[in-house]
């Protein structure tokens, strides 16, 4: 049609930043590539364009944009590393920084945890936050919530695929929490990149265990401190509100950040932050000793007699039967092979 503009624009979203560009409509994927790699350094070959689909796959290089049927202004998240950039980790960093980015709120949780004004903000979300429930809670389960960016994932990393900035052991410890464990996943950022993350880590889709339901920034509350001002956290009333077999007792949530969970500090247990995937993928364990932790812990009746900060010390009182770890697991396989 005479005057029907023949660019399309996409917003490509890669390395925490965003690239407008503009691309000819009646293109093919391998000319909205060459767009990308001007725009990024990243070269076609390395860049993986999460959630653009063809007949239920990735698109070939000869597709036709116009078969894509992309809306105006499409936002695609990219993962894919410069070459620059996967020449520099074959040589470990001269200095890692080891301060996690988080404020010190001890002096601030007493103060916010039952203000009258922030429970009244929970008992809205409540009421209107709606859930998706992927799979229905178990009968008798506790309650495990995660968060993703930095506790599950490197999201910072440029990386060819979302294996190479998983935690290890993701699976393993998944599977050995849904034993005992409802598992939900509550991210900081909207649910089109929480769902975008959790299927290209194979999480949704994983056999072994099954997510209940995912929660997204729609869900938290903003709160005030005097020290720091507004901030955004996760209130885990919001979830209690809406599961009445769920409560303090029987919920421990693990986040990077432990202002996250200023509404409910006892409940958080502040994971180490998982960043620089490439160094430190071959040596991180963090989920192999919280996979033991939370085994040890699942009989108890009270999760409020705990004080998590103290978790990599806590020593069931007595070893029951089938408790046996992702670690232990874990090691007896290598022995088999």
């Amino acid at each position: 049609m005479a005057g029907e503009p023949s660019d399309h624009t996409v917003v490509i979203k890669w390395s925490g930043q965003e690239y407008k560009l503009s691309v000819d409509k009646d293109g093919m994927v391998a000319d909205l590539k060459k767009t990308i790699q001007d725009a990024t350094g990243v070269l076609p070959e390395r860049q993986k364009l999460l959630g653009l689909k063809f007949k239920g796959k990735p698109p070939a290089d000869d597709v036709h944009l116009t078969d894509l049927k992309l809306k105006p202004t499409t936002k695609i998240m990219m993962m894919g590393s410069r070459e620059e950039e996967l020449d520099k980790v074959k040589e470990a960093p001269k200095d890692l920084p080891e301060v996690v980015n988080d404020f010190d709120i001890e002096e601030e949780e007493i103060a916010i945890e039952n203000r009258e004004e922030y429970l009244s903000k929970i008992d809205r979300r409540i009421k209107d936050y709606k859930i998706t429930v992927l799979n229905e809670p178990r009968q008798g389960k506790k309650l495990l919530v995660l968060d993703i960016d930095y506790t599950l994932f490197d999201h910072r990393s440029v990386a060819e695929t979302a294996n190479e900035l998983m935690r290890p052991y993701l699976h393993e410890f998944l599977q050995s929490a849904y034993e005992d464990y409802d598992i939900v996943i509550w991210s900081a950022t909207g649910m089109k990149w929480v769902e975008v993350k959790m299927k290209e880590l194979g999480v949704t889709s994983n056999p072994n265990y099954k997510i209940c339901f995912m929660l997204d920034s729609l869900a938290m509350i903003s709160v005030h401190t005097p020290k720091y001002g507004v901030i955004e956290v996760k209130a885990l009333g919001v979830i209690w509100g809406k599961y009445e077999q769920w409560s303090a007792k029987n919920t421990i949530m693990f986040d990077d950040i432990r202002r996250n969970f200023i509404m409910n500090p006892q409940t958080g247990l502040r994971i180490r932050a998982f960043r620089e995937a490439h160094f430190n993928r071959d040596k991180d364990r963090e989920l192999l000793k919280l996979s033991k932790y939370l085994k040890d812990i699942s009989a108890l009746d009270d999760f409020t007699v705990l004080n998590h900060r103290h978790w990599e010390r806590y020593r069931p009182k007595r070893k029951h039967e089938n408790t046996e770890s992702v670690e232990e697991k874990s090691d007896e396989k290598a022995n088999d092979t």
